[in-house]
């Protein structure tokens, strides 16, 4: 659902072979139906899997070998949150955050490593967060979307030999279902947004896209923030809003 998706709605558009692979089965399965409704019978399969168990893992690999013969991508999108600082966090909340955004990713890419070095090149695109690239208040999120990027760029340095590409795409706001537009924190966030808006699910999958693809192919271990400017603009950007405001006044 939301980013997941998107991204696999366009790279089914654009002539991929999509496994759409999710532990949420009715809406994994709905999403490939509306794809092999616009596309082609062949154009997605739906395979369940839980990141968190590696038995799964290579269940999937194993159906997608057999049925493609070969993997060129793999996007790592999965992910959850839960909104709880470190004093208040459970371990309970810490080992699921951890499982989930982190260790479910290095399954991934473990997992599909041999139908990846097989076709002889391919791409890795790791979904992290804003809460990656600057101080977050969500700790154990924040903690696994930080080391996620450290895992992006061992796994580009060990995986280059190979021809195989691992970059980290970092999404700001974006409008999905579960996020509530009138939140305080979702108010608050757009008018930290230097471009003044959420971004789109649809806009984040272009950038999977490019990441994927060959028009990237000199692109490997590197964070791209999808943000609308929020990271690297968005304190000065306020700070000038209200300045120029005052003036006004």
């Amino acid at each position: 659902r939301g980013q997941g998706a998107a991204e696999a709605r366009l790279f089914a558009d654009e002539g991929a072979k999509v496994f759409v692979a999710d532990v949420l089965v009715d809406e994994g399965e709905a999403v490939v139906d509306e794809i092999k409704s616009r596309i082609g019978a062949d154009a997605a399969t739906f395979l369940s899997l839980d990141v968190t168990e590696r038995v799964q893992w290579d269940a999937v690999v194993s159906a997608i070998g057999a049925s493609a013969g070969r993997l060129n991508i793999l996007v790592n999108n999965a992910g959850i949150n839960r909104r709880t600082q470190l004093s208040q966090m459970t371990l309970e909340d810490w080992d699921r955050l951890l499982d989930v955004n982190l260790t479910g990713v290095m399954h991934g890419m473990q997992t599909c490593l041999k139908l990846l070095r097989a076709a002889g090149s391919g791409s890795i695109v790791n979904v992290g967060s804003l809460a990656g690239l600057m101080g977050h208040p969500t700790t154990g999120y924040s903690a696994a979307k930080f080391g996620l990027r450290g895992l992006t760029k061992s796994a580009a340095l060990e995986f280059a030999p190979w021809g195989i590409r691992v970059n980290a795409m970092h999404p700001g706001l974006v409008k999905t279902p579960i996020i509530d537009p009138q939140s305080p924190a979702y108010r608050h966030m757009e008018k930290m947004t230097p471009l003044g808006r959420a971004g789109t699910a649809e806009e984040l999958a272009e950038v999977a896209l490019f990441l994927a693809s060959d028009a990237s192919s000199f692109i490997t271990g590197i964070d791209v923030a999808v943000d609308g400017g929020f990271s690297e603009l968005g304190a000065y950007s306020a700070v000038w809003r209200d300045a120029q405001a005052e003036k006004m006044t």
